[in-house]
């Protein structure tokens, strides 16, 4: 198995809270700049997500805070989708300090919702593949 994607991100200082520590609303900030990143390096934006009547939704997010993270901390954040052939998709997240330490894991269940029904398509992952131009950022 291949590494999965990631994308470089250095903690602000306006992002941390009173006792100095990136603010956890923060985390979920990090993984979704993750996730949007891996659809663009895979070619779809969101034009072309509307354009085919869907939009990526978020039904469940877990994080588990495993060390904190302090303004100027360089970090990588990890982006890993996996699928059960179902309506809904799984996302693996894992933010990583530079010397390796695990900050925080985030899991997700998400989905792709036709935006006229106002319901989960049956096979997001017909759509992903349809759109990408590298569909193997998937894991399909």
């Amino acid at each position: 198995m291949s590494e999965p994607f990631a994308v470089a991100v250095t903690v602000r200082g306006y992002e941390t809270d009173t006792q100095g520590h990136l603010n956890q609303s923060v985390y979920l900030n990090y993984a979704e700049h993750a996730r949007w990143s891996l659809l663009q390096a895979a070619g779809i934006t969101q034009t072309a997500l509307v354009g085919k009547g869907v939009g990526p939704v978020a039904l469940e997010t877990t994080i588990r805070f495993r060390r904190e993270l302090l303004a100027g901390d360089e970090v990588e954040v990890t982006c890993a989708f996996t699928w059960s052939g179902g309506r809904t998709f799984g996302i693996e997240q894992i933010i990583r300090k530079a010397d390796g330490t695990v900050a925080a894991e985030i899991t997700a269940v998400g989905g792709l919702m036709d935006l006229k029904a106002r319901k989960l398509v049956a096979d997001p992952a017909e759509y992903f593949r349809a759109l990408s131009c590298d569909p193997a950022l998937f894991g399909l």
